[in-house]
């Protein structure tokens, strides 16, 4: 066990004007599961930057462990299994180096040879590639990946062997940052339960059934502070709605009791006032001044109670997130069928992906499309929005049948949001008033939008499919990288509008509040 002490942490980026850490001070255990949570934007992934050494701060991270971050780049050329030992540790440059020195074979390079061993030795460099076997294992890796070359494997297979790969460095505490991104409902719970056998690391997650199989404390980026409890996501959640529901009628009690001080305060000085002006004429000047004293004491006492409550109240609703109701523009169309598909097979290279599909959509149904990655779920849905697509059997669309379209990836967005708001033709207030509501900061607005972190780009994305007009939405895997709170509104927008909707999600509880059918592609 080791702890992690954060002090008075001070950090601002050059390009902003405002902290996004101010003299936060919190302490980490390293033997914890830490679920990492907050809203997009709020500096999650600064923070892990930060304790990797990137950015320079003011204040102290104390720390005696060695931080290893996931994702992160590696040179995908050549075996997997080689791929992976290297990612371990750099057991080909420990071996040829220990092969140069015994061809050398002098004594300087013999010593040189030891010392290169020992090391080689400490770091199981022996029994290496049985490790690993035997961890992506626990993860359902098929043992055949690693004669195959790292760069045909899926995106899902990346993230499990690296994943495995960094549980195999010695002594390293381990950064996660949205690992699920890239796995389906079947692969989130396999890494969930691998995760759960761990400890040791932070994970940064917004699919709370995945947070809620591995966690064991929460680390939360709150609106003006950042706090850690015991438990998993759901407790954390109780236990935050039950300190916000606290403080909200603390708020209107001491609103109240302010009001009923206000009051009394000023009747005092009124009366305090009249009495004054009895004691002209007075026969007893000196009593009638008493008594104003004692009025205008009594007001001094109501109106210290009444700022200590001030003050009191200032404390409350800092932390209390605030979520905005959103609005979709879906409109009517002319017949109650949209879309329909009839024994529709997609095909690569002459090969066929998958069995044949079929399937309805009417108006007011939300289709969610289920299976592994890899089973055609995308090239569905690109089909359906017009790409060319290799493809066999019928697709049957509604004549003038507007479709909105989220697509899965967020790396070709670029440029300053004035110009993105034109090219797609989409009201720029609206556009705007949608993304402040899903907590958009200011000073994003201004950034290229490259620039913006992977849940802020994806929102940009739902944003202009909210402003636009439309019969039936087309989305695909919306919710990656997007935050819990913004997840809840958008449940509750199409729970309410229930808008004609074809969708790819693994979050599981999305698609179990969100989906009239579900059609599986297993």
């Amino acid at each position: 066990m080791s702890i992690i002490n954060v002090n008075n942490l001070t950090f601002s980026y050059d390009t902003h004007h405002e902290n996004i850490f101010e003299n936060t001070s919190f302490t980490i255990d390293t033997d914890w599961k830490l679920g990492f949570i907050g809203r997009n934007g709020r500096g999650k992934t600064t923070f892990l930057n930060l304790l990797r050494g990137k950015y320079e701060y003011k204040g102290d991270i104390v720390s005696s462990v060695s931080f290893d971050y996931f994702p992160f780049a590696v040179d995908e050329q050549g075996k997997t299994m080689e791929v992976i030992r290297n990612v371990i540790a750099p057991y080909s440059l420990w071996e040829e180096e220990m092969q140069t020195c015994i061809e050398e074979n002098t004594e300087e390079s013999l010593e040189r040879y030891g010392s290169l061993l020992e090391v080689y030795m400490q770091h199981d460099g022996y029994s290496i590639e049985e490790l690993i076997q035997k961890e992506i294992g626990k993860l359902n890796v098929e043992q055949n990946v690693l004669d195959r070359s790292f760069h045909t494997l899926s995106n899902g297979e990346k993230t499990k062997l690296l994943l495995a790969a960094l549980f195999l460095k010695k002594n390293n505490f381990l950064l996660i940052d949205e690992p699920t991104n890239h796995l389906d409902s079947e692969g989130r719970k396999c890494v969930a339960d691998y995760l759960k056998t761990k400890k040791g690391f932070i994970l940064v997650s917004h699919d709370r059934l995945f947070l809620d199989r591995v966690i064991d404390h929460v680390l939360s980026i709150n609106k003006h502070s950042i706090t850690t409890q015991h438990g998993n996501y759901s407790s954390f959640k109780e236990n935050k709605d039950r300190e916000d529901q606290y403080e909200q009628a603390e708020n209107e009690r001491l609103k109240k009791e302010i009001g009923r001080l206000e009051s009394a305060g000023h009747r005092n000085e009124n009366w305090s006032r009249q009495i004054e002006k009895s004691k002209i004429g007075a026969a007893d000047k000196g009593y009638v001044g008493h008594k104003s004293a004692k009025m205008m004491k009594r007001a001094k006492v109501i109106e210290h109670r009444q700022q200590k409550m001030i003050e009191e109240k200032k404390e409350l609703l800092k932390n209390i997130e605030e979520a905005d109701t959103l609005k979709i523009h879906c409109i009517d169309y002319a017949k109650s069928t949209l879309l329909e598909l009839q024994n529709v097979t997609i095909s690569y290279e002459g090969k066929q992906i998958g069995k044949p599909i079929s399937f309805t959509v009417r108006q007011g149904e939300r289709l969610a499309l289920n299976g592994k990655n890899g089973c055609g779920k995308s090239s569905i849905i690109k089909l359906l929005i017009g790409d060319k697509i290799d493809y066999e059997g019928q697709v049957m669309k509604g004549s003038q049948l507007k479709i909105s379209y989220v697509p899965q990836d967020t790396s070709f967005l670029r440029g300053d949001m004035k110009s993105f708001v034109v090219q797609h033709g989409i009201d720029e207030s609206l556009f705007k008033a949608i993304l402040r509501k899903l907590d958009f900061t200011r000073n994003a607005f201004d950034k290229d939008l490259a620039e913006l972190s992977g849940g802020q780009k994806k929102k940009v994305l739902i944003a202009k499919s909210l402003s636009e007009e439309a019969h039936l939405y087309v989305w695909d895997e919306p919710l990656n990288f997007m935050d819990i709170l913004s997840r809840n509104q958008i449940e509750e927008l199409l729970l309410k509008y229930q808008p004609a909707m074809i969708f790819v999600e693994h979050d599981l509880l999305f698609n179990k509040r969100i989906a009239t059918d579900i059609l599986s592609f297993d």
